[in-house]
């Protein structure tokens, strides 16, 4: 596949959500193996700490990027930096700033929503860390944010999510035109009901994008997905059956 297909593994679901969710980070690289021997190279998780509860400190998230760099090497890796996690905006760029001396347990890229409190300052904090930055856009107000703001250094791609509620192929075709002007590459993906028809309109239209525990707990025909693995065997396909001739 020439596009990137992400595999968001986790997400914030919380434990016991779906029989194969993975918390640990041993249960992280296990399926962070699994799909990529299906052709992904691009990951994102939620670290957690010892009972499950999702985690920004830097001893957690280390220990979670590490074992599954150790397991997938050279596959890009992921984490959120999600302000449910850590409200005071003030604190969550102490704790990403804190990312910098990671390590091998250092991310990638870290994903940033541009309708949370605080989202410059954490970005500010990415870049000097020499993490990338995905910008996490879910709704138009948040686009035309962006857009006024301007995309900060160190910004890699955007994270279109059209949400559950949401005509799918319009509020896509509405988030794509407003982001058009910043000329970046654009994840497309849903969430839940508009995981599967996100995906097969970003096929369409040649666009990267993202399947997971974290997006959805379904197969394309409803059936309860059996892992991560499972999910992203069949975006594939509808990636390849969708996608460019």
């Amino acid at each position: 596949m020439d596009h990137v297909l992400q595999a968001c593994l986790n997400g914030g679901r919380p434990v016991g959500s779906h029989p194969a969710l993975p918390v640990s980070s041993a249960q992280l690289a296990a399926d962070a193996v699994a799909v990529a021997e299906r052709g992904v190279a691009h990951l994102h998780l939620h670290p957690r700490d010892l009972v499950g509860l999702e985690v920004l400190a830097g001893p957690e998230v280390a220990t979670a990027v590490a074992v599954v760099r150790a397991a997938v090497p050279g596959v890009e890796i992921g984490v959120t930096t999600g302000a449910w996690i850590q409200p005071d905006p003030v604190r969550r760029a102490e704790l990403v700033a804190g990312w910098a001396g990671l390590a091998a347990g250092r991310p990638d890229v870290a994903s940033v929503n541009v309708h949370e409190d605080g989202w410059q300052g954490v970005c500010a904090a990415l870049h000097r860390a020499g993490i990338g930055i995905e910008l996490g856009v879910h709704d138009e107000a948040a686009a035309r944010a962006l857009v006024a703001q301007g995309p900060p250094p160190g910004t890699r791609r955007v994270l279109a999510e059209v949400r559950p509620g949401a005509d799918p192929v319009p509020e896509a075709e509405a988030l794509l035109r407003l982001l058009e002007p910043l000329g970046l590459p654009v994840l497309l993906h849903g969430e839940d009901a508009t995981a599967w028809p996100v995906l097969g309109y970003a096929a369409r239209l040649e666009l990267d994008a993202r399947i997971g525990l974290e997006d959805t707990l379904l197969r394309p025909d409803g059936t309860p997905a059996t892992d991560n693995a499972d999910l992203v065997g069949y975006a594939v396909r509808t990636l390849r059956s969708l996608g460019p001739r």
